[in-house]
């Protein structure tokens, strides 16, 4: 191999195979990308797309030093993201010793890295949400999930503040982002079952019944369908990542501004404004029903997320963020409705 290419975990996945859809409308197509594609279901994500290698996960480091490629990113958005998942071994194993592995290679080959964190790192937002680099070591995540997500956020901040065993720098890519991801929503969601937004929960509940579920509130500070999240559009997410990418060529940029960064839009959003914007994207009035939480889930729930975005601004990024009813207009209208499963 005598091109750079660019790794991509995750590419089978939701917003994984989104990003391939970016760097290809953008003429990328030197692609490594990795994922466990013996999901068959998943297979329309990514198979039309352009790429150059299809990895399996579990084979990537082996198939890395063998090939030896000469890589110009790499773009970690693989991950085990159930947070209804509560055996902390599998996301330890895919969450964390693989993120490290990622890094360490990256450093090794002096490879910038961008990552996929997670606003479930900041629990009940007790501390609030604020992407500094001592807010991760006072956090009590709420799932396994979140627990696995701000330990390697931590493991990255002091790993990146210590000497290099090579005797220069740090030991750390040239550049390295960890991406707080807020509550995504949009197209090539479809196989999350479960943990698909709850614009596509709530477009599948309107075609079926003509009405939308949504939680009780098992809290009394917040009123049914008024709990909050920073709801964030797949295309804006992917947006960020690629002005990343693209940014890295600055070398004094990439000194400037490695670290976390939230990745939301700054507002808080009722479930109920959502609900109501899928309504209507379907030209119909709403109407919701409220029933209760499984009980699984409700000591591990976040009632309000709300992004503080000032650092991804003050490193430069000004592109506007889709409002929620615009965002979620597109997605029903131009991709739910249509039968249009992928971006």
């Amino acid at each position: 191999m005598n091109q750079k290419y660019i790794i991509l975990t995750g590419a089978a996945g939701f917003i994984g195979s989104c990003m391939l859809q970016l760097l290809n409308d953008n003429g990328f197509e030197n692609i490594i990308i990795v994922d466990d594609f013996g999901v068959e279901e998943k297979r329309k994500n990514w198979e039309s797309k352009k790429y150059s290698n299809v990895i399996e996960r579990q084979s990537l480091f082996e198939w890395l030093q063998k090939e030896n490629p000469l890589i110009n990113c790499f773009i970690h958005i693989g991950a085990r993201t159930d947070t209804t998942e509560f055996n902390y071994a599998v996301h330890e194993e895919l969450n964390v010793q693989y993120s490290k592995d990622a890094w360490h290679y990256c450093v090794e080959k002096n490879i910038p890295f961008i990552y996929a964190s997670s606003a479930a790192t900041y629990g009940a937002g007790e501390f609030g949400y604020d992407d500094n680099h001592e807010l991760p070591f006072k956090l009590h995540p709420l799932n396994p999930y979140g627990v696995s997500k701000n330990e390697f956020d931590k493991w990255a901040i002091q790993t990146s503040s210590q000497p290099s065993s090579k005797g220069e720098g740090v030991n750390a890519p040239p550049f390295w982002a960890g991406l707080k991801f807020f509550n995504v929503y949009g197209p090539n969601e479809y196989h999350k079952a479960r943990m698909a937004s709850v614009i596509w929960h709530s477009f599948n509940q309107i075609k079926k019944d003509g009405v939308v579920k949504l939680f009780k509130s098992h809290r009394p500070d917040f009123k049914d369908g008024q709990q909050l999240r920073d709801f964030i559009y797949v295309k804006d997410l992917i947006a960020v990542i690629y002005w990343m990418f693209q940014s890295m060529e600055n070398e004094q940029w990439k000194i400037e501004n490695n670290g976390l960064y939230n990745l939301g839009t700054g507002k808080a959003r009722s479930f109920d404004d959502l609900v109501k914007a899928t309504f209507a994207g379907l030209d119909l009035q709403p109407n919701i029903v409220y029933i209760d939480m499984p009980e699984d889930i409700r000591d591990k729930y976040q009632y309000f997320t709300e992004a503080n975005m000032s650092k991804l601004k003050a490193a430069g990024y000004t592109k506007p963020f889709y409002s929620l009813e615009k965002g979620v207009d597109d997605y029903v209208r131009n991709y739910l409705n249509k039968g249009l499963k992928i971006y």
